[in-house]
């Protein structure tokens, strides 16, 4: 087989192996996914020579669609401060909804995200990668002033967690909103800097 008809048998067995998983409510290996199929062992091995290939082929898949929302906003000309609204809220909207529609399934996918966490890793680099870019549009349009980006990646990161990590959705999604969203994104923008505030003071805490 040529590279490319193995990368389309590749995306094709993927794919297959997620109806299978979601059917099922379990894992699938190579072996079951062949026996399925009707495909021959040794053919399945041709397309994912190690167990792992099946379940990062599997990452890829679940995670196109999240990249395609990505890479959409990236392209755009929209300004910084709507450009990261967008960029969180519509991941935001397609785990929700993917969540709503088989909560089992979803959980499983998530528990899974946590066992095989190296194969998310290089997605998850990607989205931190973007956000980087957002993060120097915004300081260039007078926002985020001072700061260092990975410190900035980092702390925005932290405040919109609960938007971006599926086992949170999970968890509170029915406390999540594109409006709560929306008055962090805003308060970013409005408020977040290297200055230093006053939060932590100088002195040690003491009790009321």
């Amino acid at each position: 087989m040529s590279d490319k008809d193995i990368e389309q048998q590749r995306q094709r067995f993927a794919r297959e192996a997620m109806a299978l998983l979601e059917r099922t409510g379990e894992e699938v290996s190579r072996l079951r996914l062949a026996a399925e199929l009707g495909v021959a062992r040794a053919r399945m091995e041709a397309v994912f020579p190690e167990e792992g290939d099946l379940l990062d082929a599997i990452t890829a898949e679940w995670f196109a669609p999240k990249i395609a929302m990505m890479d959409e906003v990236m392209g755009t000309d929209l300004p910084p401060r709507r450009k990261m609204y967008e960029f969180f809220a519509r991941r935001f909207a397609l785990l929700r909804q993917n969540f709503q529609e088989d909560p089992a399934t979803f959980r499983l996918y998530v528990e899974m995200g946590e066992r095989y966490f190296e194969y998310a890793q290089s997605y998850i680099d990607l989205a931190d990668h973007y956000l980087c870019e957002l993060i120097v549009e915004a300081q260039a349009d007078g926002h985020l002033a001072g700061m260092d980006v990975d410190d900035a990646r980092s702390i925005i990161n932290q405040m919109v967690i609960g938007y971006i990590q599926p086992y949170l959705i999970a968890m509170i999604g029915e406390r999540l909103s594109e409006g709560k969203l929306a008055a962090i994104i805003d308060a970013i923008f409005d408020g977040l800097s290297a200055k230093d505030g006053g939060a932590r003071g100088t002195g040690k805490l003491h009790a009321a």
